[in-house]
C-alpha cells in the first residue's frame, strides 16, 4: 500500500491510498498520514487495519494534484519543530569510493593508510549486519533539521546564499511515528532526496556537519511495510528540459553494508529521538552522486529520483536563497 497527502485549498488534507500503478482513493475520516499512524501506533494496529476500518472515498487523481503543486509530503506534524530530518552515510556497497576521493589526504601517508570514510565503510562491512539478538557496528550519523527543512515534491530544495554546491542524494528514508509509550513505530519507506554541500564537506570531513544542515524531500509517497532487498531506482538531473545526467542507483539490503534494524537501531537507541508524538524521516545513505561524476548543478536545474514500487517519481528544481544579513544583538 502506498499512501501520500493532498493538500486542500481550505488548508485542509486529503490522505490518499492506492497500490502501485493503481487509481488513489481519499481515506475517509483522515485529517492526516500522521493522524492515522498515531491511532495504529497507540491503538496496538497496524497502518492497513485503520484504513481498512475508516474505508475509502473518492478517486483522487495524484498526477493532477502533483502538476497543480497540491502534493504534501507524505507526512507532516502539526508543529514542524516535532519532526526530525537525519540520516546515515557509508552504508551502501561502493558508496565509499566516491567518499573517499572526496577525502583523500594529501600526504605521503596517505597512500598507505585507510582514510576515515575508508575505515568507517569497513566497519560497516565487518559488524553491520549482525546476527539476531546482536548489536552490530554504528554508523556514521547527521543532522540535517526539523520539519521546517522538509520540502514538498515539486516544490524547489533551496540551496543557502553561502553554500558552495547544492547536489542531489538518492536515498531511500524511513519514516517513523513515537507511539505515546514511547516505542518507535516504522510506517514504511520513501524515495528520499538527501540534498547535501559536497564542496563544503569536501574541504574537510569535519565540515559534514555543516554540508548536511539543509533542506530535504522525500515521497511523494509512502511504500507501507518493509522494504524490498534489492530495490533499484534512477537519480537525474535536468537542465532546461534536457537529462545533463542520470544514473541507476541501488538500495535495499542486499546492497547494503549495514541492515535496517542495526541502522534503527542506533538512532533510536537515544532517548532524545523517543518523544512521544515526534516523527523522524531518517535517510540511509547512498552510493550514487552526481557530484562524484563531476557536475556542478545550477540554479533551475530539476532533481528526479525514483525507485520501482514506491510510486510517482520525486522532482525538486533547485532555487538560491539571496543573501542574509546575520546580525547578534546584545539584550
Amino acid at each position: 500500500m502506498l499512501i501520500s497527502q493532498v493538500g486542500n485549498a481550505d488548508g485542509s488534507i486529503t490522505v490518499v491510498v492506492r497500490e502501485d500503478g493503481g487509481k488513489g482513493r481519499a481515506v475517509r475520516n483522515a485529517p492526516s498520514v500522521y493522524a492515522l499512524a498515531m491511532e495504529a501506533a497507540d491503538g496496538g494496529l497496524s497502518l492497513k487495519a485503520i484504513v481498512d476500518a475508516k474505508g475509502l472515498g473518492d478517486a483522487v487523481d495524484l498526477d493532477a494534484a502533483y502538476a497543480a503543486g497540491r502534493l504534501l509530503a507524505p507526512i507532516t506534524h502539526p508543529d514542524p519543530a516535532h519532526l526530525h530530518l537525519t540520516g546515515t552515510g557509508l552504508t551502501h556497497l561502493g558508496s565509499a569510493a566516491t567518499r573517499d576521493s572526496m577525502h583523500k589526504k594529501t600526504t605521503e601517508a596517505a597512500e598507505e593508510t585507510l582514510t576515515d570514510s575508508m575505515k568507517m565503510f569497513r566497519m560497516g562491512l565487518e559488524g553491520g549486519k549482525p546476527k539476531a539478538g546482536e548489536t552490530g557496528v554504528q554508523p556514521e550519523w547527521f543532522y540535517k533539521g526539523n520539519g521546517t527543512q522538509s520540502v514538498a515534491p515539486g516544490a524547489a530544495l533551496t540551496s543557502p546564499s553561502f553554500a558552495l554546491d547544492g547536489g542531489e542524494e538518492p536515498e531511500m528514508a524511513g519514516i517513523y511515528v513515537i507511539a505515546s509509550d514511547g516505542s518507535p513505530f516504522r510506517i514504511g519507506f520513501a524515495v528520499s532526496n538527501e540534498f547535501s554541500d559536497h564542496v563544503t564537506e569536501r574541504i574537510n570531513y569535519l565540515y559534514l556537519a555543516h554540508s548536511k544542515l539543509r533542506q530535504a524531500s522525500f515521497g511523494p509517497e509512502i511504500r507501507v511495510g518493509a522494504a524490498p532487498d534489492d530495490i533499484r531506482g534512477f537519480s537525474r538531473i535536468l537542465r532546461g528540459g534536457t537529462v545533463l545526467w542520470e544514473k541507476p542507483f541501488l538500495s535495499g539490503e542486499a546492497n547494503m553494508s549495514h541492515t535496517f534494524a542495526n541502522l534503527e537501531y542506533h538512532h533510536f537507541k537515544y532517548g532524545l529521538f523517543r518523544a512521544p508524538g515526534d516523527v523522524h524521516v531518517h535517510m540511509f545513505g547512498t552510493a550514487t552522486l552526481s557530484f562524484g561524476d563531476g557536475i556542478r548543478t545550477e540554479e533551475g536545474d530539476v532533481f528526479e529520483i525514483g525507485a520501482g514500487g514506491f510510486g510517482l517519481p520525486l522532482r525538486n528544481p533547485l532555487a538560491v536563497a539571496p543573501q542574509e544579513k546575520i546580525v547578534v544583538r546584545q539584550l
